[in-house]
């Protein structure tokens, strides 16, 4: 058995079964079996989806209040990943609704003439679902959701810290009438489970949210596969003088700390007029200090642990090498009752792992720039690709940063953290290959056939 333990306190909060190569291999016969069996019409799929959205609408204290004991999400934050998992789960039911192909002009040309054509939208095949621990509801609800309105079963591996919320979400949507063998979890490490799922035959996709390394690796594993990746960044948000930065420094009081950072577009790189740097650095330090770090089952917590203490030592780590090389340390940049304080860094180099990686920690670092030329190319400066955010009063800039950033989006007076569960989803460079967001992520999990008569 695999024991998931609090990472505040350290105590054992449930187990799930330990799979092997030989589990994941069941699990796809399985999947596979349940996709040529061929009795899940489109229409029970979405009865399916709606009945599990309201059966999850109910249940939402249940559900966050696992969410925070397995990954040290405070009690506020869990909630409202239960709640977009709602979202979630009403907007893959909606696609279940309306998932249709389209017809062809085939007498557009005279090659055509007298004939009909049409396209097809089929499920793919059996979908390998590989999860973070960050969202250890909603991610798996946007691999699931999609996967059943598209009409592919499921082989998932949830995070091996965080298989409790997965394990509870495909309970539930067997209750609301999904069958027993539509999905299947196996749960272990990925050199135990991962790497077997991946290369095993049965699956057409391979769904991935996680790490760039280990995202691409499996890229490589599986080259005759669609692969849809959705990693990480180090996302920017430019500030010009116009903006109100006490509304900016609220934002980011949320953005850059929520989950001790651990999100992929946790605000990480803010770039500031070099001429409004000193008030900015002042009222974002006053908002960072304002929070609450403590017991995540706790209300008024703001900030708790990170998943581990090897992590919170990494990111403590990349701070001093940063502070170090020169840069300023504004606020936090210390560890208190085991916890790593949300931690504000000023003008560290643009090289050190502060800036050029991901930090997936309660870190942001205020940089600044003489132009907003200059804001845009420094933006641009990374590796990373997903969302970016630009708070300016001026029109013109706005629209210059939008045809200018290379991320899969732009955020204009929004911070980078911004999602809806909705939209497009998913970055460009080394943040990934794929669009996310369920009507995106269903037209991800099916082929085009075509039909002519």
């Amino acid at each position: 058995m695999i024991e998931v333990r609090n990472p505040y306190n350290g105590e054992v909060v449930g187990t799930v079964p330990r799979s092997g190569a030989a589990d994941v291999d069941a699990a796809c016969r399985t999947a596979e079996a349940a996709l040529r069996r061929d009795d899940f019409p489109q229409h029970a799929r979405a009865e399916v989806l709606e009945r599990a959205a309201d059966l999850l609408a109910d249940r939402i204290e249940s559900f966050a209040r696992t969410i925070t004991l397995e990954s040290g999400k405070p009690i506020r934050t869990a909630k409202a990943e239960a709640q977009r998992a709602v979202d979630t789960l009403t907007f893959s039911a909606a696609e279940a609704r309306t998932l249709a192909g389209h017809m062809v002009p085939m007498e557009a040309s005279a090659a055509g003439a007298g004939r009909i054509g049409f396209v097809l939208r089929v499920p793919v095949g059996v979908v390998a679902a590989i999860t973070p621990f960050n969202f250890p509801l909603n991610l798996v609800a946007h691999k699931l959701g999609p996967a059943i309105a598209a009409g592919c079963p499921v082989v998932l591996k949830p995070a091996t810290a965080t298989p409790l919320s997965a394990f509870a979400l495909v309970e539930l949507l067997e209750e609301a009438g999904l069958p027993e063998d539509w999905i299947t979890i196996v749960a272990g490490r990925g050199d135990e489970v991962g790497d077997a799922l991946v290369t095993h035959p049965v699956p057409a996709l391979v769904s991935f949210t996680g790490s760039p390394a280990v995202g691409w690796r499996i890229r490589s594993l599986a080259p005759h596969k669609k692969v849809s990746l959705e990693l990480g960044s180090n996302s920017p948000l430019i500030v010009e003088p116009d903006a109100d930065f006490t509304t900016i420094a609220a934002k980011v009081k949320v953005a850059g700390f929520s989950h001790a950072g651990q999100s992929c577009i946790s605000t990480q790189r803010i770039f500031v007029h070099r001429n409004a740097k000193p008030e900015f650095e002042r009222v974002l330090s006053e908002a960072v200090e304002s929070l609450v770090v403590g017991d995540p089952m706790e209300e008024a917590t703001d900030v708790g642990p990170l998943i581990s203490e090897a992590e919170a030592k990494r990111v403590l780590d990349w701070v001093e090498e940063a502070v170090g090389q020169g840069a300023r340390l504004l606020a936090g940049g210390r560890m208190e009752d085991g916890l790593l304080l949300p931690t504000v860094v000023a003008d560290a180099p643009l090289d050190v792992d502060l800036c050029a990686r991901e930090v997936f920690g309660p870190v942001v670092v205020v940089l600044g720039y003489d132009s907003f030329d200059q804001a845009l190319e420094l933006a641009n400066r990374s590796d990373f690709g997903l969302h970016a955010g630009v708070f300016t009063n001026d029109l013109d800039k706005a629209l210059l940063a939008a045809r200018t950033l290379e991320f899969g989006g732009v955020l204009i007076n929004e911070v980078p953290t911004y999602r809806a569960d909705q939209q497009p989803y998913g970055g460009v460079k080394q943040s990934g290959n794929t669009r996310e967001g369920p009507h995106y992520a269903v037209r991800e999990m099916t082929d085009l056939r075509f039909v002519m008569f």
